[in-house]
């Protein structure tokens, strides 16, 4: 599959892909507040809920219909105010000192809640998809064979890119939460300080255009 892109190309995209995932925005951001707050485990599963959820944008971009997001204004800002919404959802709970879990008890949140929410995250968010349908065809050949193969290629090579960095921010994260466990009067305002996340990058996911 790989031997329709040059290994120069590969290397460029790797290496593009890896910079751009460090680069501060929502999502990086999202994983390394829920690892200072609820550990490195649920760090990663929110990091393996937002690669998951990378995926769906790869498919969209290889069969076209992320075009529709960039030509539609009803599309897009349905997609934005949905996601949008679904974070102010999470900010709430997290003010009433909830977690969200979905197909469990309220009274534990489980690894596959906050998978589950990475995905919807990353799947809500029009800038992700804008993004891929920019970025992943600079790096493609429409001589070298099926454009589609190699869109997935490229789509494949950022998830993994994304799934190491995410994971490293993961890990760094969660020093922090010692360091918030201790303290009594940070720990107290734990709640506070997520929904305060949430909220931001609600208001930022809603101004997006």
């Amino acid at each position: 599959m790989f031997d329709i892109l040059s290994q120069e190309v590969i290397i460029a995209f790797i290496a593009a892909s890896i910079v751009l995932s460090f680069v501060p925005g929502p999502d990086n951001i999202f994983v390394m507040t829920q690892s200072a707050l609820r550990g490195w485990r649920v760090g990663f599963f929110t990091t393996l809920g937002l690669c998951t959820g990378l995926v769906g944008h790869t498919l969209l971009v290889a069969v076209g219909v992320s075009v529709i997001f960039q030509t539609s204004a009803i599309a897009f800002n349905g997609l934005k105010i949905l996601g949008a919404c679904y974070l102010v959802y999470l900010g709430w709970l997290s003010l009433k000192n909830e977690e969200l879990v979905l197909g469990e008890s309220k009274e534990k949140s489980t690894n596959q809640s906050y998978y589950i929410t990475g995905i919807i995250m990353n799947l809500t968010n029009p800038k992700v998809a804008l993004f891929f349908l920019v970025f992943l065809p600079q790096f493609v050949n429409v001589s070298g064979g099926s454009v589609t193969i190699q869109i997935l290629t490229l789509g494949l090579l950022f998830i993994l890119s994304a799934l190491c960095v995410f994971s490293s921010i993961a890990f760094l994260g969660s020093f922090l939460e010692r360091f918030l466990k201790k303290s009594k009067s940070v720990g107290n305002n734990i709640n506070k300080l997520a929904a305060f996340v949430y909220f931001a990058l609600a208001i930022n996911l809603f101004f997006v255009s």
